[in-house]
């Protein structure tokens, strides 16, 4: 069995420039299937809420549920890094509450590491604490959903030259406050490029192009697990909405029609 991944091979992997593979997982038997495909990284997103739970955005996510799934997917997976998202609430009240809530997740869910968004003084200083610890962090800049009703909408950020440079000075910040990790969120390919070739530490992308170190998805959206939205940077590699109602309507119709169980069964 090949060795866990660690943040020092995640280092490596950008030094050699070997592209880093991360999808979300909310439960062990997607994690379990994720592990057995090669991928590399493994996050716990908070994006259970529209993806799971059916919220229209993250806010509602707990931290009780956050570390409900993170337990979940640990113990589907073995090789890959597992990152659990901090949700909307836990970090934004105080440091200290950060930091409770981060130890949460690594203590009860067993994650690897944490994320959360933005780069606040707060946020930083959070990073600071965690890292000093031994507690992995990774960072998340350019659009972030948790502050999705400030930034109207879900839109890309970055565009204009002034919130361009705020980003990247976001991204340095938390390096510099001991990130590990970076997630840059729908901004130009451009803008992530530079981010990427300014840090030391893996860029991941989601919808910010082919250049930065890693790419992260969805897993119900590359699956096709949803056939009535699909983000614009999203590509599909199967269409299982389709497949999975086709095998419960052949279940269904079996069902009804005494078809299933077969009578010949004990």
């Amino acid at each position: 069995m090949a060795s866990p991944v660690t943040t020092t091979h995640l280092a490596t992997l950008k030094s050699q420039g070997n592209p880093i593979v991360m999808v979300t997982a909310y439960d062990a038997t997607m994690a379990r299937l994720a592990d057995r495909a090669g991928v590399d990284v493994l996050l716990v997103g908070d994006s259970l809420g529209m993806v799971v739970q059916g919220h229209p955005t993250t806010l509602p996510v707990t931290l009780d549920q956050m570390v409900y799934h993170t337990a979940m997917v640990r113990r589907g997976a073995e090789r890959p890094f597992i990152v659990a998202d901090l949700p909307f609430g836990t970090f934004q009240v105080s440091v200290e509450a950060g930091v409770e809530a981060a130890l949460r997740l690594v203590k009860e869910g067993g994650a690897h590491g944490v994320k959360l968004e933005g780069a606040t003084g707060q946020v930083l200083e959070i990073v600071r604490m965690l890292t000093s610890h031994g507690t992995p962090v990774t960072g998340h800049v350019g659009l972030i959903p948790q502050s999705v009703h400030g930034l109207g909408g879900f839109r890309m950020q970055g565009r204009d030259e002034a919130n361009a440079r705020r980003i990247l000075d976001d991204a340095r910040a938390l390096q510099d406050a001991g990130a590990h990790m970076i997630v840059l969120e729908s901004i130009p390919s451009d803008l992530a490029a530079t981010i990427t070739g300014a840090l030391a530490i893996p860029t991941i992308g989601i919808g910010a192009g082919p250049r930065c170190d890693g790419q992260v998805l969805v897993v119900n959206d590359l699956l096709g697990m949803d056939d009535e939205f699909c983000p614009s940077f999203v590509r599909q590699y199967a269409s299982l909405a389709g497949t999975i109602t086709d095998a419960l309507s052949r279940y269904a119709g079996e069902v009804r029609a005494g078809a299933f169980p077969p009578s010949t069964q004990p």
